[in-house]
């Protein structure tokens, strides 16, 4: 991985204070400039226009011969919701729920089966492979589908391509299987990011096999904290899912939860993929943590192989080299008895071959031990 190794960010949420009014909606700082695009459609027709706002928004979706798609990215604009709120009449509750992006994936029902209201997260990597989390709300009504991002990412381009060609159920399954449409783009997306980091880690392994190094845990964990992320999302996208499946909604049609069914198997899938890269990655780290002991334990053996050799001599060493006095210093005597080796014409010599002789006879034993295998 090295370099371009993905790594996940904790992202820090505005979140309200503790103790504010439900359904107050707050306009992070950092939001970014709308863009609106209209996609009006049926089966024989499409056409795409960009929109400065939607102020008239009860007024462009007047006519029942079309269904329409308005894709919203950015949120810095607070016209848009007190719009939706006065014209569509939109609680204030979901409006709070899109601005504050960081919802869990969910399905709301509204107002007798007026509105539905859903929420996704996209996973991407950037260009830095930087693990990105972001937003995508839903707004469904009997005709018309409302999204909104909180970022310019694209995802949707599947989908419009898909639009502008026609084939298919896009044009005649309604906004019900428009939505579909979209929220399965995003699942698929989910497979390629498993996909990216199930070939990091088969990566990784070879790196643990060929040159290990430290690097290989920081990279591991990196990954592993990024298949935690999407495993919090994938779980509660299934639950989404299950719910659009199971509901009585008349905006939800027959046509779409057939497909739907597809999408809710591909998040189990999802799931199980997950599971199974996370046993992955943490045979990883216990594999380079044996790796690491296990050298660990080569060092200290011929650390010790080496101590062991040099005890015996660093021994006769210390003998010789306490360096006794052969002369009495108070009578000038000759001590010929106090350690007379010190004065051997070949001592030097003799002191060495010991030595030598010692050293050899250690490295035969340890050999046959097999010490150096």
């Amino acid at each position: 991985m090295g370099k371009n190794k993905p790594r996940n960010r904790h992202k820090h949420y505005k979140v309200p204070a503790p103790g504010t009014s439900p359904g107050l909606y707050a306009i992070d700082e950092d939001a970014l400039k709308p863009i609106i695009v209209l996609h009006i459609y049926n089966d024989k027709t499409y056409k795409k226009t960009e929109l400065d706002n939607i102020n008239n928004i009860d007024k462009l979706v007047e006519d029942k011969d079309f269904y329409y798609w308005f894709d919203i990215k950015g949120l810095a604009d607070p016209n848009i919701f007190e719009t939706l709120y006065a014209k569509l009449d939109i609680s204030r509750l979901v409006l709070e729920d899109i601005t504050s992006s960081y919802q869990r994936p969910k399905l709301d029902e509204y107002d007798n089966d007026k509105y539905i209201f859903s929420v996704s997260r996209h996973l991407y990597l950037s260009d830095d492979n930087v693990l990105c989390n972001d937003q995508i709300s839903f707004i469904l009504s009997e005709r018309t589908l409302i999204t909104f991002q909180e970022t310019y990412a694209d995802c949707f381009e599947p989908v419009r391509k898909r639009l502008e060609v026609g084939k298919g159920n896009i044009r005649i399954g309604g906004s019900s299987y428009l939505m579909y449409a979209i929220m399965d783009v995003i699942v698929d997306n989910y497979f390629a990011l498993l996909n990216f980091w199930g070939e990091e880690l088969d990566a990784i392994e070879d790196r643990l096999y060929d040159h290990p190094d430290k690097r290989i845990m920081y990279d591991t964990q990196a990954i592993k904290r990024s298949l935690i992320t999407i495993r919090k999302v994938a779980w509660p996208e299934r639950d989404k899912l299950n719910d659009i499946i199971r509901t009585d909604s008349p905006l939800i049609s027959d046509l779409t939860k057939t497909y739907i069914k597809d999408a809710y198997d591909h998040c189990i899938q999802i799931i199980d993929f997950i599971e199974s890269l996370k046993e992955i990655a943490s045979a990883n780290i216990d594999m380079n943590l044996s790796i690491i002991s296990n050298r660990m334990n080569e060092i200290m053996k011929v650390l010790t192989i080496i101590s062991s050799i040099f005890i015996p001599l660093t021994f006769i060493a210390g003998i010789y080299g306490m360096n006794f006095s052969r002369e009495d210093p108070a009578t000038g005597k000759i001590l010929k008895d106090n350690m007379p080796e010190l004065y051997a014409e070949h001592g030097y010599l003799y002191t060495w071959i010991v030595m030598a002789v010692i050293a050899i006879l250690q490295v035969i034993y340890f050999w046959r031990k097999g010490w150096f295998k």
